[in-house]
């Protein structure tokens, strides 16, 4: 066998391999081609991608934060002064939504992360929704047991009754 025939080869999967990489990216070819808009939690500096139904505004995390940014299970919720606005439940991943709902107060949008938002995929899988609503079921509950282990028992009780209105979307 030839230096060329070896080091060929690994010229050409030097050249496929980030081709390949984007292709099976989670997000997909062009989310993970996409220039995507970072925030950041104003208390605990922990990094993520607001969808974009959540429009701008402070955003605060509450969640895992792994290496600086969002992960796992957990709430982002927009705050308008004293106003609580508009919340992404579902699951992160290095800061980037995966799948999970939004609560815009007179609504649910649900769904996967897809070109910036949730759930704006027009041929989304009815099994992404169930799926979806399952997950923002869980993280309200997260966030449910994180205000009962502060003692706030108002708000403790208020995540419980949205996980429970969450699960309701899913019969």
């Amino acid at each position: 066998m030839t230096a060329q025939k070896i080091f060929g080869g690994v010229q050409r999967l030097f050249f496929v391999a980030p081709i390949a990489a984007m292709m099976f990216h989670p997000q997909g070819f062009a989310q993970a081609a996409a220039e995507l808009q970072w925030s950041q939690d104003p208390g605990s500096h922990c990094k993520f991608v607001a969808p974009s139904s959540l429009t701008s505004g402070p955003t605060f995390w509450i969640g895992a934060c792994l290496e600086g940014k969002a992960s796992g299970q957990g709430m982002l919720r927009r705050r308008d002064g004293e106003r609580a606005g508009a919340a992404f439940f579902g699951r992160l991943k290095d800061g980037i939504p995966e799948i999970g709902v939004i609560d815009l107060g007179d609504g649910f949008k649900a769904g996967r992360f897809s070109s910036g938002d949730i759930g704006d995929e027009a041929a989304a899988e009815p099994q992404d929704r169930i799926d979806a609503f399952r997950i923002a079921a869980e993280a309200a509950r997260l966030v449910g047991a994180k205000y009962a282990a502060e003692k706030n028992a108002g708000s403790a009780r208020h995540y419980e009754e949205l996980a429970k209105t969450l699960e309701l979307q899913i019969d």
